[in-house]
């Protein structure tokens, strides 16, 4: 990559992996001329995503030489919210984060410092390794990282172990495919071919979303399902097969416990009260139904939206019992797909990654904060109260629920926050300290794909901008200034010569020589062929007993619709095809439109175009609404991600979100918030935007320590 004098050459190509938060982990090709990338494109070294990428990858680049990114570590100097910092060296930076560490935790105790992460844009390195050393070494509070994931996950371990799942090349041997509650048209694209070319063969295509999706549009048969309601549909699936007789005997007998509990639970969800409660018709579920009965090989790619509500836990294990009960598996290209992060366990076999053998710490037994409950921790929590954030791999002012009361926490004059960011953003805005960190194009990693199976080295394209570090190397300096007892994990191409050390000689030989490497059951399994689930006895939980008593209904039950009469409409947030989470929000300065069906338009004398004010009793959001069927009556829509720009009053969906959990895994229940609309008068979107009741204390501002054009840095 270097010449002779250690820099880069005038003109190179160079491949990597990308590590943002998407199923796919897509392999790159960069073409960087005199240090900086002009081009970014996909490799053919992962085969599922062979050459193509999306958009938000291919203009990463604006990403790292916009105006928003942080190029030197910076100390706040004003009021906190306005992104206002005198710039300071590392060292100083360092110096006064490990002072006020000192003085909290002499003064309170380690309790009182709470670590704020997420981390789907993290790999092997950059998450878990030298930062969970350092807070466990702190005595810190934990957090429960549980935006995203957290009921999806629950349902899974406790039904399969986290069982591999269909890989996206088998979808062309399915007959029926159903997406349920994801849209790969916006996240995990490269599966979109693989049902084209199923479909292109005589396969049928069910999807069961709220949104008329892109490939709803193209599908055989779509149920706008009301969100929070999915349990009841798949129930009724269940009842169906088992009085119908089109239950698999012999396999609920030999891989399964629980299906007579699961029976009687699912036995009072007739078709008829299901579409009562689902507002789908009737006939649509028959039609459903039907079809999974008769079609084998049959697959159904479980999302992430049905999880996101009271229910969402539920949900998925009614959702995931679905191919056990049927007798879908032990065929290619039937079962289902969920997250395949656990099927990057090969890497602890084949790169010995337990993290206990990096971190050399027990985790503390101190309390743990629910990250969706983070606005009430710092607003109430007071035994001891929290005095010290240290924000990382997380934008919580843009991305948590209850968003208020979080912007409120942050905002205290005698909480002391660190953050370290790429870019300037809605939490930078409220910290003491920023620093500034690498992007996945300027450090080493190891990329796991979620939904492709493999591991894929991370390499550096261009060297660091400004003076931007990588994680592994700042919580190592960290710690060491600190006086913890360390295993020195020192930079990032260090800790990834320690990896490459313990893994086994064919993992390590691929990964150099071609940046990829499988795990040891290869690219395409088959359930119940090649893998097994991952529970103690290898069968399949149906109804998994340990469960029963943390749901607040209990396994496989209903949870009724908060919907009031003040507050009729349940809105969403669907990821978009502009960001990631809420990365690469800086880039997009277009306002939000919310979404609303016809008939609810009517019902309110809204025009397309016109402003509104959407409310419930946590807050309200301003912004411009568009009109159309592609949502369905009850349901309003605005986009994930959004950062408080994106608004006409600095609120984002996330405002009327409330900090309640999900019933299985203490997630968010983002698609829980119930609001009104009113139509603001006289504003409409050909006239200037105004910010409306916005607390100008909390708007953030141009900050000082980051570029002011795009050119070299």
């Amino acid at each position: 990559m270097s010449d002779s004098n250690g820099q880069f050459s005038t003109s190179r190509t160079t491949n990597t992996a990308c590590q943002l938060d998407c199923p796919d982990a897509c392999s790159l090709s960069v073409q960087v001329e005199h240090g900086r990338i002009v081009k970014i494109d996909g490799s053919t070294e992962q085969p599922v995503t062979n050459g193509y990428i999306c958009a938000k990858v291919r203009n990463f680049g604006e990403r790292v030489y916009g105006e928003s990114r942080l190029l030197v570590p910076g100390i706040r100097e004003g009021t906190k919210g306005r992104n206002k910092f005198r710039r300071a060296s590392w060292d100083e930076a360092l110096n006064l984060i490990t002072k006020k560490i000192r003085e909290v935790k002499d003064r309170v105790g380690g309790e009182a410092i709470l670590p704020v992460s997420y981390g789907g844009s993290n790999g092997l390195i950059s998450q878990d390794t030298s930062d969970a050393r350092f807070f466990r070494g702190l005595g810190t509070s934990r957090l429960a990282r549980t935006v995203c994931a957290a009921p999806t996950r629950a349902a899974a371990t406790a039904l399969y172990g986290r069982m591999p799942g269909v890989s996206y090349q088998d979808y062309v041997h399915a007959q029926l495919i159903v997406v349920w509650g994801a849209n790969p048209s916006t996240s995990g694209i490269h599966l979109i071919p693989y049902i084209y070319d199923a479909q292109r063969q005589g396969a049928k295509l069910v999807v069961i979303d709220p949104h008329t999706t892109p490939l709803a549009r193209r599908a055989d048969l779509h149920l706008p399902v009301k969100p929070g309601t999915d349990i009841v549909v798949a129930l009724a699936v269940h009842r169906v097969l088992f009085e119908t007789g089109q239950t698999d005997e012999n396999f609920l007998e030999t891989h399964t416990h629980g299906a007579k509990t699961l029976r009687e639970r699912a036995s009072k969800w007739t078709i008829e009260r299901a579409a009562e409660i689902s507002e789908v018709e009737p006939k649509l579920l028959e039609q459903f139904a039907e079809l999974y009965k008769k079609s084998s090989p049959a697959v159904i790619r479980c999302g992430w939206g049905l999880e996101r509500n009271r229910n969402g836990g539920n949900a998925v294990m009614a959702v995931l019992a679905l191919p056990a009960v049927a007798g879908k598996f032990g065929v290619r290209g039937g079962g289902y797909t969920m997250s395949n992060a656990a099927a990057s366990n090969h890497a602890k076999r084949d790169l010995a990654l337990d993290p206990s053998s990096w971190i050399d710490l027990e985790e503390p037994n101190t309390r743990t904060i629910n990250m969706n409950q983070l606005g009430r921790a710092l607003t109430e929590c007071n035994d001891p109260p929290i005095n010290l954030l240290f924000i990382y791999n997380c934008n919580p002012a843009a991305t948590l629920p209850d968003q208020n009361r979080v912007l409120k926490g942050l905002a205290r004059d005698d909480l002391f926050t660190v953050v370290f960011e790429q870019v300037e953003n809605d939490t930078t805005a409220f910290a003491d300290v920023v620093l500034p960190a690498t992007t996945f194009l300027e450090s080493y990693d190891i990329s796991r794909g979620y939904g492709a199976f493999s591991l894929q080295m991370v390499t550096p394209v261009i060297d660091t901008v400004g003076e931007a570090r990588p994680n592994v190397e700042v919580f190592d300096e960290l710690g060491s200034r600190l006086g913890l007892r360390n295993n020195k994990f020192g930079s990032d191409a260090e800790a990834l010569l320690r990896v490459l050390k313990q893994a086994s000689p064919k993992v390590k030989e691929s990964l150099l020589e071609t940046g990829i490497a499988e795990p040891s059951f290869g690219s395409t399994p088959v359930q119940f062929v090649d893998v097994f689930p991952c529970t103690i006895n290898q069968k399949v939980e149906l109804f998994p007993k340990s469960l029963e008593s943390d749901t607040p209904a209990g396994l496989y039950r209903y949870q009724p619709d908060p919907a009031t009469e003040q507050y009729p409409l349940t809105l969403i947030s669907p990821a978009s095809d502009r960001t990631i989470n809420s990365t690469l929000g800086e880039l997009h300065s277009k306002p939000a439109f919310l979404q609303i069906n016809p008939t609810d338009a009517l019902d309110r004398g809204i025009d397309d175009g016109n402003s509104v004010r959407v409310f419930n009793e946590l807050g309200e959001v301003h912004c411009y609404v568009k009109i159309t069927k592609e949502i369905r009556p009850g349901t309003v829509s605005l986009p994930k991600g959004l950062w408080r720009q994106h608004t006409l009053n600095g609120s984002t969906a996330n405002a009327l979100v409330p900090d309640s959990l999900t019933d299985l895994g203490g997630g968010a229940c983002f698609n829980d918030a119930r609001v009104q609309i009113t139509r603001v008068m006289g504003v409409k979107l050909q006239d200037q935007p105004i910010a409306l009741s916005v607390d100008t204390a909390l708007v953030p501002e141009q900050s000082t320590l980051a570029p002011k054009t795009n050119g070299d840095t």
